[in-house]
């Protein structure tokens, strides 16, 4: 399947060319007018790990709202890190006999390949967290001297328990306790207070610091690695929906506390869940469909489309058949764009589905009964061709 007209992968407009000063991309419900740079922060990878469509929707919806936002004329700043300090990448790459470095440099590389393939642009930033240790222990000092935070016993805790006021304890902690904290852990004054910095054990990646050898906790990392890429405010912090507690709530806390401002993030994104047969799809479960396995059924354009043929902040359930239904209806665009001319009434049509909350299928619809440049527009900013 190819493309029927030769279309270039850059949006729409040029950077710094608004076509209409008055498009405003609407997010969450609400208008995020922008000023230039648009800073986008995507929770990425931790590398010890194939990509599966759950992991591959996030960032397919990150990529297509940096590109939205550049149709604007608007320039857009994209920071997606790579957590490569991890326990689970540690004990992973121990298994298999590696150092966690090179094996997450490997993992990474299948990550990065399945992702060009989708046409996910690379981002503008790609802090590795292995390379921001430095930065961790700034924000930990930073936030000791806010009185955010204390230290004991090699340890540097984050005073949490405000960031899960109006959530159901228990349900709190348990989700901590999914994502790897020890809430019962005697050493913190809350239960919700979690771990900046923390001594390494044997077997451990450990960096020098003034608490001694050890290693960032995970929300710290983001929180750092946001701040060292973007500053003190994004625009957009996109992620799984499954990250919105406690890992987007604790980083922008610890960013929030560290440097005063807030909100650190003006939106959020955060991806429905894939799951398959109602249940979320996990390695722990089993039941991961892998990006990998589906480009060998259907082009890279394909598997995109059928990722944004959707609502993008509601769960859903994938099924063998929806891979067809994008490539029918992806050959249906190619055939719309092939048209010459279109309405101008069509393209606003367009442009405005997509400002409004990233409303890709009804972009979609239109362009397909439209044809001509609605087609190529919509072709053009979702990265179809």
């Amino acid at each position: 399947m190819a493309s029927p007209i030769d279309l270039s992968p850059e949006e729409h407009a040029r950077p710094g060319a608004v076509t209409d000063p008055r498009e405003v991309l609407h997010l969450g419900g609400a208008p995020l007018p922008l000023t230039v740079p648009a800073r986008l922060y995507v929770c990425g990878i931790t590398p010890y790990d194939v990509t599966h469509l759950g992991h591959a929707a996030t960032f397919v919806w990150a990529d297509t709202a940096a590109r939205v936002i550049r149709m604007t004329g608007v320039e857009t700043v994209v920071s997606r890190n790579v957590t490569d300090v991890d326990d689970v990448l540690t004990r992973v790459a121990a298994e298999r006999g590696r150092a966690f470095d090179e094996f997450g440099l490997t993992q990474e590389y299948y990550v990065e390949r399945d992702m060009a393939a989708l046409h996910v642009r690379p981002p503008t930033h790609s802090p590795h967290a292995r390379h921001h240790v430095a930065h961790v222990v700034r924000l930990a000092i930073a936030l000791l001297a806010a009185g955010a935070a204390y230290e004991r016993e090699g340890f540097v805790y984050f005073r949490g328990a405000a960031v899960a006021a109006g959530l159901d304890r228990e349900e709190a902690l348990a989700l901590l306790a999914e994502n790897g904290d020890d809430p019962g852990d005697p050493g913190r004054d809350d239960p919700f207070d979690v771990p900046v910095w923390r001594p390494s054990g044997e077997g451990d990646p450990a960096w020098p610091s003034p608490w001694g050898p050890g290693r960032p906790g995970w929300h710290a990392e983001c929180a750092a690695m946001a701040l060292a890429t973007l500053g003190g405010v994004v625009d957009v912090l996109a992620g799984g929906s499954d990250l919105a507690f406690p890992h987007h709530a604790y980083q922008v806390a610890m960013a929030s506390a560290a440097t005063g401002s807030a909100p650190f993030a003006r939106r959020e994104l955060r991806a429905g869940t894939v799951g398959i047969d109602g249940a979320k799809m996990a390695k722990s479960a089993g039941n991961l469909v892998l990006v990998a396995d589906l480009l060998r059924e259907a082009p890279g354009p394909a598997v995109r489309l059928m990722l944004l043929d959707r609502v993008w902040s509601q769960p859903w359930d994938y099924r063998p058949g929806a891979l067809d239904e994008a490539a029918t209806l992806l050959e249906q665009l190619y055939v719309a764009a092939g048209r010459r001319g279109g309405s101008s009434a069509a393209v606003a049509e367009v442009r405005a589905a997509l400002l409004d909350d990233l409303d890709a299928p009804q972009a979609l619809r239109t362009a397909v009964e439209a044809g001509g440049d609605a087609a190529r527009q919509v072709l053009r900013t979702l990265a179809l061709q």
